[in-house]
């Protein structure tokens, strides 16, 4: 952009440059045309900066005060640095703009406005409610723990004017909280740059990928800056989250240093019927974090008793194999749960344990403890669904018992990446695949270092928290009640 186009207001030669797009990720980025694209990448490509100029680069096009935009963080402090990135380009590309301080405005000439706001829940949505803002942009959306801020305010994407365009924007990075929901929404349904239609809404979206080698500037001043990331990383995969963008890696989480996805996610072993080939000997027990609005949880899992199992190898006694799982969410919308009764719950829980093979063998297993709490006529969940053959025992609740499980599976996730034969392991078959999917990216609280961010999408977590801390008891089967 230059300082001559900005002061006209019209698309003339460009006199000085003060900012022009890295080639690569940052023009591709500046030129799409689909309403939802997300710039996600490593540390270092500009990502800040581009989403800034993509706002700037409809200033001056004739739209007035039409041209309204917002940009999200979580936080006024959040904040600072954009502002300060916005300060250090508009006021020399656009000499005629003012920055307003007391409600962080940016406004032009012409009449066109960018605000910097906070977002912090879904209920601030109602403070735009029947706003137009045809520009909406989000910074670091992992920081928030789930997409619901991000779709609500799409309501708000439109303008009145005609020929007004209209875009939703982002930035990312393979970290934080909302980990699971924009890889789950951006980046697993397609490669970079490959659009991406909703069936439901016809709305599209896109993921570009960014990378610090782009940015010959930032290394031109900094040629060590690779050195630099990885001397910043407090782990290995956090320094290979931040130089590669790879969202598969387990960056920043409670489990980070200790997950190996080979050893921890094993086939499943099947009879030739397609039933599960779990040893006799073996303990077989569920376990239930409820949820309704949440997602539920629900998870089966096999008991060694320090036999050899089917993979001829020897599991430990007081080992966890996660052999079967039930996860009650909308699968359109991580974190968002199905609204089942207590009783569909049940009677799910037995059609699966049959569909197994493993009904007469299954053990009831902890669950959380609000299940058991009495409603004014007396029952509760746990009552309800022990009346369809489901039962459960009560989960360890009490206090410290949340870091202790944490650990708890810590200690039995590192025992099995280092096969030790003396320490009991935690595993699951890789059917599993919303504990895959949720359970190894669960972020540390950053206020309690030893404890899961609440805000995370923890319940296949919390759910397998209260299998490893549970009491030990046999094998033998108890009789369900129907």
């Amino acid at each position: 952009m230059s300082t001559g186009q900005a002061a006209a207001g019209q698309h003339e030669p460009a006199t000085h440059v003060v900012w022009r797009p890295h080639p690569g990720s940052q023009a591709l980025f500046l030129t799409c045309p689909v309403f939802e694209c997300l710039y996600r990448g490593t540390r270092g490509p500009g990502k800040t900066d581009a989403l800034l100029m993509d706002f700037a680069r409809d200033v001056g096009r004739g739209y007035g005060a039409a041209w309204l935009g917002i940009l999200f963080r979580q936080s006024y402090q959040q904040l600072e640095d954009v502002v300060r990135k916005s300060n250090k380009w508009f006021r020399q590309i656009f000499p005629g703009a003012t920055w307003n301080k007391a409600e962080y405005r940016w406004s032009w000439p012409a009449g066109e406005t960018l605000l910097f706001r906070y977002m912090d829940n879904p209920e601030d949505y109602w403070n735009y409610h029947g706003w137009e803002v045809p520009w909406i942009g989000w910074e670091e959306l992992t920081n928030w723990p789930d997409l619901e801020c991000y779709h609500r305010m799409k309501a708000c994407c439109r303008s009145s004017m005609p020929g007004v365009p209209k875009r939703v924007r982002a930035t990312a990075n393979p970290w934080g909280v909302g980990h699971n929901a924009v890889k789950a929404y951006f980046i697993d349904p397609a490669p970079p740059g490959v659009v991406v239609e909703s069936s439901e809404t016809g709305l599209r979206r896109v993921n570009l990928r960014g990378h610090w080698s782009e940015n010959r500037a930032l290394l031109s001043a900094q040629p060590d800056y690779p050195e630099f990331i990885k001397a910043s990383a407090t782990s290995n995969a956090q320094r290979e989250a931040w130089l590669s963008d790879d969202w598969d890696v387990i960056a920043g989480g409670m489990f980070d240093d200790v997950w190996d996805r080979p050893l921890h996610l094993i086939k499943p072993w099947l009879n030739e019927d397609g039933t599960l080939a779990i040893p006799k000997s073996w303990r077989i027990d569920r376990s239930y974090d409820w949820g309704s609005s949440k997602p539920f949880s629900v998870g089966w899992w096999a008991e060694p008793d320090g036999t050899v199992g089917p993979d001829g190898v020897i599991w430990p006694r007081g080992s966890a194999l996660r052999i079967a799982e039930w996860y009650g969410w909308d699968e359109r919308t991580p974190n968002v749960g199905l609204r089942m009764s207590d009783k569909e719950i049940a009677l799910g829980i037995v059609e699966r344990e049959q569909q197994l093979g493993i009904r007469e063998r299954v053990r009831p297993g902890p669950a959380d403890s609000q299940i058991f709490q009495l409603d004014t006529d007396g029952t509760s969940i746990a009552s309800t669904m022990l009346k369809h053959g489901v039962s459960f025992t009560e989960a360890d609740k009490r206090p410290g018992s949340r870091i202790s499980g944490w650990k708890r599976m810590h200690d039995m996730m590192k025992a099995r990446a280092k096969l030790d034969p003396e320490a009991p392991w935690l595993a699951a078959f890789d059917t599993c695949r919303q504990w895959a999917r949720t359970v190894p990216t669960l972020p540390r609280d950053s206020r309690k270092i030893d404890d899961v961010d609440t805000n995370a999408e923890d319940h296949a977590g919390d759910e397998t928290r209260y299998r490893v801390t549970a009491p030990k008891r046999s094998a033998s089967v108890t009789q369900h009640t129907v």
